[in-house]
């Protein structure tokens, strides 16, 4: 059931709050400018440095030996990249030869939801109806539920073990007779999963430690404890009931099963640990951690021959540049995914910086509508007009911040582009209206 809490805002605490936001609407209206002026430059020099670097790129057809020949330049290659590194978790014993291990770990918690809705009253206060609802869901981290506004909700959240979320890289990838560099190694994403092999004992100990939890946090009985119940239950009455029979036999045959992987409250299944009761059925407090590697695979890179490894190529405008690809792809294809990956990123800081203008002009001119709420209905016309109005100013203002850091960073291009522009202008506008004079000359023409 959804929890509410209501509060009322006074009319100076909403001045005082609008006053502030001028403030933080100057900060925010600076910074989306700057963003776009930056995002320019970036995407220009971006764009420049890949034309650079693909105009000097060489081919490397032989990676089998190192060759003095490719010394210092920027090769294209595509080859397998291999280790004979071990990487060895250090909390769980998991290990394997690849090149990277990944541990995710997850967590069954309960989560806190908010949803606000905002009431103005006459004489400029605000009454705020917050709702509160709460969903079971898998989180990356625990939810501290101390801080939950529902008291029904209040420290209800627990785990059964903590641990954090780890990426281990091998430090010797080979491609061909060349050593891989930190970031190509990162770069490679041919995951699998473990199949996890752990030691019964260290099984066993984390689910002594798991009993523990469980029945200092749910409030219910061991697993362990319940079999014994229904035993003595049965001893009492002087029959085994069905239930109780079945419980102890198969306590019995799991306790006495040399190799078992599937205790009360420890399962593994694959490459992934269940510490909890049923993981087909997840309760608060349950964590999962699923291991994969990183295993060999052929990788095609674009870098600079530095001795036996390689390093970035820096342009002429000091943007620096490497890339790898699974699988066996030309230069031409890096270079186009290289192209559209920067063309990507200026449309969406383009996006953000325009966003954070239009936001940071509201917060300036927001003060406006705070000062007339004591009359709702006209402060709700003024609201929407201010809101209007800074959308269309902050939408122009960064038009014009994007047309002069063109004209700064492309100056031939944008110059072309206001020359065409001013030439349509013109057609439309003069010549258009000699249209109209000779349409009102032929309309004044006397009829035969």
């Amino acid at each position: 059931m959804a929890y509410q809490e209501t509060t009322t805002t006074g009319y100076g605490t909403r001045l005082k709050n609008s006053f502030g936001g001028i403030g933080t609407g100057f900060l925010l209206f600076l910074a989306g400018t700057a963003l776009l002026w930056w995002n320019e430059g970036r995407a220009v020099k971006t764009d420049k440095m890949l034309n650079e670097a693909e105009g000097v790129t060489v081919e490397m057809e032989d990676v089998s030996k190192i060759d003095p020949e490719f010394e210092g330049k920027l090769v294209h290659a595509s080859a397998f990249a291999n280790t004979t590194d071990s990487l060895i978790d250090p909390d769980f014993n998991v290990g394997a030869q690849a090149i990277g291990l990944e541990r995710h770990v997850e967590y069954f918690q309960w989560v806190e939801h908010a949803s606000s809705q905002s009431k103005d009253k006459l004489g400029g206060k605000q009454e705020t109806v917050t709702t509160y609802t709460y969903t079971k869901e898998w989180t990356s981290r625990p939810q501290s539920s101390e801080s939950f506004h529902d008291p029904a909700y209040q420290n209800k959240n627990f785990t059964m073990k903590q641990s954090d979320n780890l990426r281990l890289k091998a430090e010797n990838v080979m491609f061909g007779a060349y050593k891989m560099n930190d970031y190509q190694i990162g770069a490679i994403s041919n995951s699998q999963p473990i199949e996890l092999q752990i030691d019964q004992k260290q099984l066993e100990e984390w689910n002594r430690e798991c009993e523990r939890i469980f029945v200092r946090n749910s409030g219910k009985k061991a697993i362990g404890d319940l079999v014994t119940e229904k035993v003595k239950q049965a001893v009492a009455t002087g029959k085994l009931t069905t239930e109780a029979n079945d419980t102890l036999a198969k306590d019995t045959v799991i306790a006495d099963a040399p190799n078992k992987k599937d205790l009360d409250y420890v399962h593994l299944n694959g490459n992934q640990i269940y510490f909890g009761e049923t993981p087909a059925s997840p309760q608060v407090g349950d964590v999962r951690i699923t291991f994969t590697k990183t295993m060999p695979a052929d990788v095609s890179i674009i870098a600079k021959v530095a001795g036996q490894t390689f390093a970035q190529y820096k342009a002429k405008n000091g943007k620096t540049f490497q890339a790898l690809s699974m699988g066996h792809k030309t230069a031409e294809e890096m270079y186009e995914s290289g192209h559209a990956s920067n063309h990507m990123w200026m449309w969406i800081l383009r996006i953000l910086g325009i966003m954070m203008i239009c936001g940071g002009l509201r917060g300036i001119f927001g003060i406006l509508e705070t000062v007339l709420k004591v009359i709702p209905f006209v402060a709700n016309i003024i609201g929407w007009g201010v809101n209007l109005v800074c959308n269309v100013v902050g939408v122009a203002w960064s038009l014009i911040i994007i047309a002069i850091a063109w004209i700064f960073y492309r100056p031939l291009l944008a110059i072309a582009l206001l020359a065409i522009a001013g030439f349509l202008i013109w057609v439309f506008a003069f010549k258009g209206k000699d249209k109209l004079k000779e349409l009102a000359n032929r309309n004044k023409a006397p009829q035969a």
